[in-house]
């Protein structure tokens, strides 16, 4: 039943997803679908992997690395919840991608014990984008020191920036967020051309994100369903 349900599930979410890139003038392959696994079983991330997907983003360490074992060692799994210092070598051996950097020090330990036989660790910014107190994430006019710091980490590879704005259900007041990252991301090219990536979009907001340029959303419910 799981896996028909995920069946479904994929493939209106693909409709929508390519109808959505068609009306954004987007080319669909120049975006990541990210499976967002956080309480989601095997059985679901093995359903999804045999349709087609290759990209997950989990929350936590330990939930992660259970689910790694198991599943495809082809997987690409981007780390999307908050870092604790104490996780970070995990964090550092585990993942391909990390979403949520904020910190210089948490960027020092990711490159600090990246193992060098696996190449840079690709990391994005995270952004606070909506300035508000409670939330990780760097204010927008820092990015540019902030990304000159981490430029001193040779171990990690500096991708872009990602967001998760305050929530809205009205599409004009979700895409405001989003353009204010499109239009910094834009800005910070021009000193660093090498920034390739913009994470933001999730369920519920994904078409705002993919109109303002992302180039990876991160989709939990609208595939696998609530969380177990």
């Amino acid at each position: 039943k799981n896996k028909m349900n995920i069946a479904l599930n994929l493939n209106s979410f693909i409709n929508e997803f390519e109808e959505t890139c068609k009306r954004a003038k987007r080319n669909p392959k120049d975006i990541k679908i990210i499976g967002a696994t956080k309480g989601q079983s095997i059985e679901s991330i093995k359903a999804a992997i045999s349709f087609g997907m290759s990209n997950f983003g989990e929350n936590f360490v330990q939930e992660a690395e259970k689910k790694m074992d198991l599943v495809n060692p082809n997987a690409q799994w981007h780390f999307i919840g908050s870092i604790q210092s104490r996780k970070t070598k995990k964090i550092a051996s585990l993942f391909h991608w990390v979403h949520s950097i904020d910190r210089v020090k948490i960027a020092q330990k990711l490159n600090r014990h990246r193992p060098i036989d696996k190449g840079g660790l690709n990391i994005c910014i995270q952004i606070n984008i909506d300035n508000e107190p409670n939330k990780s994430g760097i204010m927008l006019k820092d990015t540019k020191n902030f990304i000159f710091e981490l430029q001193n980490f040779e171990m990690l590879k500096i991708r872009g920036l990602m967001s998760i704005p305050k929530p809205h259900s009205d599409l004009s007041k979700q895409r405001k967020g989003y353009e204010k990252m499109k239009n910094h991301f834009n800005e910070l090219k021009k000193t660093f051309p090498f920034l390739d990536t913009l994470s933001m979009g999730m369920s519920g907001d994904y078409k705002a994100a993919i109109f303002e340029g992302s180039t990876m959303v991160r989709i939990g419910t609208r595939i696998f369903g609530p969380r177990e």
